[in-house]
Order: structure tokens, then sequence, then C-alpha cells
């Protein structure tokens, strides 16, 4: 035979001396098209994880980004500062009022993602320097903001979380059972008012009542009548006692005392009348100071509302 023996010699059709090579024809190509047919779908599914995770990173980048078209800084009759404009700022922020709107009920309060995502990359751009600064406590304040667990000073300055994680508080909370008992029998009388107990000191809430005012002060300045070393504070429908020897102003400046926060420019951010002692403080400082929202103020600049405010934290969590 001219050709070798060979797999294709046993299958020759009987009495043709031609050979059957289409098995062979099929085989190649069904493996031609079974390649090919792999090749395309592991290239569709290339090209759509790819897709899947440009879109991903994309959104990620551009969370904080999107505030930056709900805000124009010509919009503000007190235009807010640059954060980037100056060197190694320290920021303070209240939480009610200035990182979200006031409810009803202090437990109704949300915070959106896009400012828990600003918050998070603020805290990384500025090396940990950024604190909470409010009247609510601090494991209050943990659980609105999880996962993020920043420095806070809770109860106005009485209670404080450093940057290494170590809290602190004062030693006097005994007035809060006395002055809680005192009031109980006004507050039980009035539907409406809520008395919240924060460990330190006493908040009583008449948001449901604003007709109440006149008479919620003057029966917790009764209660505390014979303690000289506890105060009110005035707040947006609430009344605080707690002891005189701390408040916002004090909290930033025991922040500004340690590290990361030390030997930089503090910005602090509020929208209530406990907030101006931290704007006194930081102004003193030579600081920024940013009131959010109406009310007579010694701050330096003013965010007309807490979405206006929370547009321009996006746009410095952008530029820093």
């Amino acid at each position: 035979s001219r050709y070798p023996a060979t797999r294709l010699d046993r299958l020759r059709i009987k009495g043709s001396g031609r050979r059957n090579v289409w098995p062979y024809r099929c085989r190649f190509y069904l493996c031609h098209l079974s390649i090919g047919l792999g090749l395309r779908i592991g290239l569709l599914w290339h090209l759509h994880r790819t897709a899947l995770f440009h879109l991903m990173r994309v959104r990620s980048q551009t969370a904080v980004v999107a505030a930056t078209r709900q805000f124009n800084p010509l919009d503000s009759p007190m235009t807010l500062p640059s954060l980037a404009a100056h060197d190694d700022v320290a920021l303070f922020l209240d939480f009610d009022g200035t990182l979200v709107e006031i409810a009803e009920h202090p437990d109704q309060v949300k915070i959106d993602d896009l400012t828990r995502h600003a918050l998070s990359i603020l805290f990384d751009k500025l090396n940990g320097a950024l604190a909470i600064v409010t009247g609510r406590q601090i494991e209050v304040v943990d659980i609105f903001l999880a996962p993020l667990k920043l420095p806070v000073a809770g109860v106005h300055g009485l209670t404080r979380r450093n940057a290494a994680g170590r809290v602190t508080a004062t030693d006097m909370a005994e007035f809060v059972s006395v002055a809680g008992r005192r009031l109980a029998p006004f507050v039980q009388s009035e539907a409406g008012l809520l008395l919240e107990t924060k460990g330190v000191s006493l908040a009583l809430h008449y948001r449901a009542r604003p007709e109440l005012e006149a008479d919620c002060l003057a029966a917790f300045q009764d209660a505390i009548r014979d303690m000289s070393d506890v105060e009110l504070k005035r707040g947006k429908m609430v009344i605080e006692a707690k002891p005189n020897i701390a408040n916002k102003g004090t909290a930033v400046l025991d922040f500004m005392s340690e590290p990361p926060f030390l030997g930089r420019t503090p910005c602090f951010s509020g929208d209530d009348v406990t907030d101006e002692d931290a704007f006194t403080v930081v102004n003193r400082l030579g600081g920024l100071s940013i009131k959010v929202g109406e009310g007579e103020t010694v701050a330096k600049y003013r965010a007309e509302s807490t979405s206006e405010f929370l547009a321009w934290l996006g746009v410095s969590a952008n530029e820093l």
C-alpha cells in the first residue's frame, strides 16, 4: 500500500478502496465548535466580571462626589470654608441637627450611607483627627455610626473617648436620680413629655408639647434649686441639667491636647445653643466655626440647613 498502516486504513469503505474520513471531520468540527463556544463564553464572563468590578469601583469613588452636585457655595450667604485650603485640620462635629435631621423622638433620627461614607473618608484623610462632640451618650452614637467607631465626646463633654479608645467620665451622677424623682410628677401629668436619663445628665424633651416650654423650665429650675454645681442647658425643644464642670468647649480643648488633634487647626460644626461654647473656644484658637441652621451665633460661617452642611461635608471629603 502507498499509505502506511494507520487507523484510517481500518475505516476504508468495503469494496471502494477509499477511506471513510467523515467521522474524523465531524469530530474536528465539533471540537472546533466547542473550543469556539468555550472561548466566547469565557470572554463574555470575563467582560461581565470586569464591567461589574468597574461599576462597583466607580460607585465607591463617586459616592461622595455625588454630593458635590447638590451644593453650590454661591447659594449660601456666608460661603463655607474649604478644608483643603487649611493645613492639618482637626474636625469636630455635633450630631443631631448637624449630621442628622432633628426628629420628633431621639431614637427616630437616621444617618444616611453617604454621610457615613464621607465620615469614613475624612477620618482616613485627617489621620484620625475627627471627633463627634454631642449631647448624646457615646454608646448611642456608636450605634448610629456603626461600623464606624470614632472619637466621641458625649453628654456635652462629661464623657469622652479619645483617639486611643480610652474612656473618661465625670463622677457626679447622683443628682440625676434626685432631680429625676422631683421632675417625675410633672412629666407624668403632661402627655407628650419625655424625660431622658443620660447617666451623668438629665434631659427633658418637650418637642411634642412646645406650649409647655415655660412650665418645663420652671419645673426643672425647681428640681435643681439646691444644686449649685448643676446647670441647665437649653437646646432645640429640650432642657438639660448637667454638672457645670464641662461643656462642648472643654471637650474640644481636651481633644486638642492629645494626638492626633494636637497642633492642628480646629473646625467645629453645630446647630444648637449648646455648641456656642465650642464655637468660642475654636474662634479663640484661630480655627473654623460653622453654625448649621438659624439663630444667633458667634460662629464665623453658616450653613442654612443640615442638608446644605452635609453636601459641604461630602465636597470636603472629596477635595482633601
